[in-house]
């Protein structure tokens, strides 16, 4: 397949990049650079703080990969982890990968059937679970899994039973194995959770990594490089980009924290005290909806929707580079009075916060680059180890995902296709050389995203080429700028446009009770007792229906939802309608609802 290209961008590097080597290097590196300082901080069960020097690190590491050696672990056996963030699967990650094997993360949210497909794809031949219920989800299916031997669950002393195995192997065996490990060598498969279909995994070197992490550090100075960078890593590990981002940390002056608890991520955020965050779009907006119903009404409220109101403005201002002298006033005014207290809730030492994922709202992104906090947008894929491009801390553009990383290629094909080019991309999709033959062409990754490149290199997602609605009327609709606009609601949890082949658009929402109640309570109205009640609450079907209204603005008529239905339940990964990284899967959707879409929202007509 050939397909030509009508756009083309290179972000050329400005420095050389030795991608033939091991993931273990870097960390290597780090430690011979910063021996004594904290890589690693967290809280241990009873809730004190922990951490691990470079140096500490890189010996525990080392005695994990020995006693995998010991246990019979060999270049290019595949090992299962289904865990939760945490300093254990980071060190058992890099020691099963140290020594040439092959890393297979698995969510943690995954069914017993999805582990069984998981392991059986990938060959897994030993396992690390967290718990007993993970233990428990893969014994279930341990008869169907036909290589899998040894199973080790890290809440009853797996990791120091390892190190005891390996006490026996010498730091020569270790070095041989580390040493023998290239660019070009298998590191992991990542089963990519998917909006559509079976998961595919997807096969990602060691020197894809290397080249991408080592691009990060020149990419992103501001961000990894300079002294004294923190970050509170809260994503889940299964998923790849929190796991490049935790690399990148290593392979800069990051000093990373790591937690899997979203009830304390505030909490854990006032006494880690972050330099930047990573984040999906929906966490700034519960941020910024919490901030609201903070304020409530009143002369408070009424300071707070000024204060934000003047944060946009000052935004599009900056922007466009140029910020009124009055504007700037009341910019400073708010920033003490309003803006600051916005942002100690990310502890208060917080630059920037790299965004990621799912469309970002623009006035989400304008209020919290006006606040002081600018979203940093950027855009990859599990086959290109998650980053491609992101925006800089310096000429950054909101609306944009930002520019390539250094040694990073993009065109649009004519079709309006954008593909991508580089050592980042991944060797392909593992049991499946038809996908990856159709997918990656003469070395361009085809990313199944429309999109735009300006001149000067800055990349926009304009939509999916398998989400474009088209109506009965012809018209051709990407939902996905529409749908994040509406999210922005306090009271909504999830939104799906709807209309493919229909005589207009529609949309399905879900509530999100507890963030609801707080917001009817905030009103000075009474709290629903369930999503049923809310389903059918006039105060919060106003609410949705203005959040549709802003939303319709974005869009001609013919693209604007004109008319939606308030669900009683919700879209979770457990039902299959959320992937693991909780996106929509669109036409489980559809196909779940098709009764309701076909008699209420679109009413056939009497004959």
């Amino acid at each position: 397949m050939t397909t030509e290209m009508i756009k083309e961008y290179s972000e050329p590097l400005t420095q050389p990049i030795d991608s033939d080597r091991s993931i273990f290097t870097i960390l290597e590196e780090r430690a011979e650079r910063t021996p004594n300082e904290h890589l690693i901080e967290y809280r241990d069960a009873q809730g004190a703080w922990q951490h691990f020097t470079a140096l500490e690190f890189k010996d525990k590491v080392i005695a994990l990969a020995k006693g995998l050696i010991a246990r019979g672990v060999m270049p290019g056996d595949s090992v299962g982890i289904i865990a939760h963030t945490s300093w254990q699967w980071t060190a058992l990650d890099l020691a099963i990968m140290s020594i040439g094997a092959v890393t297979v993360p698995v969510y943690e949210t995954n069914s017993p059937a999805q582990v069984r497909m998981i392991f059986n794809d990938s060959n897994v031949r030993m396992a690390f679970a967290e718990d007993d219920s993970q233990r428990d989800k893969i014994e279930s299916v341990r008869n169907e899994c036909k290589d899998l031997g040894d199973v080790y669950v890290i809440a009853i002393d797996a990791l120091d039973a390892i190190e005891t195995f390996g006490k026996g192997v010498s730091d020569k065996e270790f070095y041989e194995r580390a040493r023998a490990v290239k660019g070009d060598d298998l590191a992991t498969i990542v089963y990519t959770s998917g909006s559509t279909g079976t998961p595919k995994g997807i096969e990602l070197s060691h020197g894809n990594f290397v080249f991408i992490i080592m691009s990060g550090t020149i990419s992103m100075p501001d961000v990894v490089t300079k002294p004294g960078r923190r970050l509170w890593l809260f994503l889940p590990l299964a998923h790849v980009f929190a796991r490049y981002i935790q690399y990148v940390c290593f392979a800069g002056s990051v000093t990373l924290g790591l937690s899997s608890n979203f009830k304390t991520m505030l909490t854990d955020f006032h006494a880690f005290k972050p330099t930047f965050v990573l984040a999906v779009p929906r966490v700034f907006e519960k941020i910024y909806n919490a901030a609201s119903q903070k304020a409530g009404k009143g002369a408070k409220g009424r300071i707070f929707a000024n204060a934000t109101n003047v944060a946009r403005e000052w935004s599009r201002a900056q922007q466009k580079g140029d910020i009124p002298v009055a504007l700037r006033i009341k910019h400073a005014i708010y920033k003490q009075l309003v803006y600051k207290q916005i942002m100690d809730v990310f502890g208060g030492q917080c630059e920037y916060a790299v965004c990621g994922g799912a469309p970002l709202d623009m006035s989400i992104a304008h209020f919290f680059n006006g606040v002081g906090l600018p979203l940093l947008e950027g855009y990859g894929m599990t086959e290109t180890c998650a980053p491609a491009c992101v925006n800089p801390t310096v000429g950054y553009r909101i609306g944009t995902l930002g520019k390539p990383f250094q040694g990073v290629s993009f065109k649009v094909a004519d079709d309006g296709e954008l593909c991508i080019k580089s050592p980042a991309v991944c060797l392909g999709y593992h049991n499946h050389p038809e996908i990856t033959k159709s997918q990656i062409v003469d070395g361009w990754l085809h990313t199944g995203d429309l999109g735009e490149i300006s001149e000067d290199g800055y990349i926009k997602v304009t939509g999916r080429k398998k989400d474009i609605i088209i109506t009965a009327g012809g018209k051709n609709m990407s939902p996905g700028e529409v749908e994040a606009s509406v999210m922005t609601s306090p009271v909504v949890d999830q939104c799906v446009v709807i209309g493919d082949r229909k005589p207009f658009i529609a949309a399905l929402v879900t509530i999100d009770l507890a963030d609801a109640n707080a917001w009817l309570e905030s009103q000075g109205a009474e709290p629903c007792k369930d999503l049923a009640e809310a389903s059918h609450n006039p105060i919060i079907y106003s609410e949705v229906e203005r959040a549709v209204n802003k939303a319709n603005e974005l869009v001609s008529r013919a693209e604007s939802i004109r008319k939606f239905e308030i669900l009683p339940d919700t879209f979770t990964e457990q039902n299959g309608m959320l992937t693991a990284s909780l996106k929509a899967r669109r036409q489980v959707i559809v196909d779940h609802y098709k009764d309701l879409i076909d008699h209420q929202i679109y009413v056939p007509r009497k004959k």
